[in-house]
């Protein structure tokens, strides 16, 4: 049950999944994928995760593609984990992905963890303008924005849930990967980028729209 609402004079719809879906654009919208954040951890000598997580974050993506019927897609930066980590895809995940992408106009943003895959084609941008929105990595510039980057979480009922904010001029999408944290609503990144009216709307089964928690 995805949650409808405006940014701007844009009709949007916020999914359950983290996605977000612009039916008048048939596009589909999702940020901080980090694929191969196993591998990057396990080459770096890190902490050792089960290396499922881009698996698992394809199949949600391929549901959602499937779900949507949408014909592009905006991925907004840090779709891997690093360049190394895009390059060490794989080859199964590889062709699922590129499954996934033929026949769809496929627009990779340009992240801090990675300036976007130079071999899986696509369009790779710093920032996209579709009007009325700007769709870019990271939020803070001019006119109705579109960003990522800070995978912001809330605690609801005693558990931390992804959720979009926005306050009618920007919105924040949730990360979409599968082992990616979150930063706390409460943050003063967050706090400083949006209004006062701003609203928090929670992912999970169904979409739940609650007030921006303020310090």
């Amino acid at each position: 049950m995805p949650h409808a609402f405006r940014l701007g004079p844009a009709e949007l719809q916020a999914r359950p999944s983290g996605a977000l879906f612009w039916p008048a654009e048939s596009l589909l919208c999702i940020s901080d994928l980090h694929l191969g954040k196993s591998e990057r951890l396990a080459r770096r000598g890190g902490s050792l995760l089960p290396p499922y997580e881009t698996r698992a974050t394809l199949e949600r993506l391929d549901a959602e593609l499937e779900a949507t019927g949408a014909r592009q897609v905006v991925c907004l930066g840090d779709s891997f984990d690093d360049l190394a980590a895009a390059e060490a895809l794989d080859q199964a995940d590889r062709l699922w992905l590129t499954r996934m992408m033929a026949g769809r106009m496929w627009h990779w943003i340009e992240g801090n963890h990675d300036p976007g895959p130079v071999d899986l084609g696509g369009s790779l941008r710093a920032e996209l303008y579709l009007a009325p929105l700007t769709f870019r990595h990271q939020g803070g510039g001019a006119g109705l924005e579109v960003s990522g980057h800070f995978h912001p979480k809330l605690r609801l009922a005693g558990q931390s849930r992804r959720c979009f904010l926005t306050d009618g001029q920007r919105l924040i999408l949730p990360a979409f990967g599968a082992y990616t944290g979150g930063l706390r609503v409460e943050d003063a990144a967050l706090q400083a980028l949006l209004a006062p009216n701003a609203r928090a709307i929670v992912t999970g089964a169904r979409c739940l729209v609650v007030p921006m928690p303020r310090c």
